[in-house]
């Protein structure tokens, strides 16, 4: 399916240069003189490679359509880590770098969807929000106004992440996985 340049959102999988790419960040940019284009920076599924790359409204880009399908995780085994096909049962192995920073909020049991293409997995999707338990976090500073300040936290699972000033140590929050950001308290 073709696609505008400036229709292009982060988690798309473009077809570019011969290769599939996810995109991670988009900035959209409308210069005082000249067309507005995107700024996107897009991740190859294959090898790894980070590119940005600069798109204009008038640019078409082929936009992949994946299929998915429900998995479980099960556990980690070094770093690859275990999947259940929900229907099947059948087990997959897959690396940890498929999923990248979100592999940190992988939980035993977790339902993640796969991507594939051409029937093979080329991406793992996390539930957008997790619940997480802080296990450190910083004392409030007197004198800082509640609206604004943000404090430094660690989770259960080791990631480090701003909260507000009267979530304290123990505290179960939900946490935005792809962002890494506090969303609210659990419950």
């Amino acid at each position: 399916m073709k696609i505008s340049g400036v229709d292009i959102r982060p988690g798309n999988i473009l077809e570019y240069e011969n290769g599939l790419w996810k995109v991670a960040k988009i900035q959209h940019t409308q210069p005082g003189k000249g067309g507005a284009y995107m700024q996107v920076e897009m991740k190859n599924l294959m090898d790894g490679r980070k590119t940005n790359v600069r798109f204009r409204s008038a640019d078409t880009v082929e936009k992949v359509r994946l299929d998915t399908k429900d998995f479980q995780y099960l556990y980690a085994d070094g770093d690859m880590l275990i999947f259940m096909d929900q229907e099947s049962y059948e087990q997959i192995n897959l690396p940890i770098d498929l999923l990248g920073d979100a592999a940190a909020f992988l939980q035993d049991g977790m339902q993640v969807m796969l991507e594939l293409y051409e029937e093979k997995p080329i991406s793992v999707q996390l539930p957008e929000q997790v619940e997480a338990e802080i296990v450190e976090a910083d004392a409030v500073v007197k004198g800082q106004t509640a609206s604004s300040s943000y404090k430094p936290a660690v989770l259960d699972n080791g990631v480090r992440i701003m909260v507000p000033p009267h979530i304290g140590s123990g505290t179960r929050i939900l946490v935005d996985v792809y962002e890494r950001t506090y969303v609210g308290k659990a419950g």
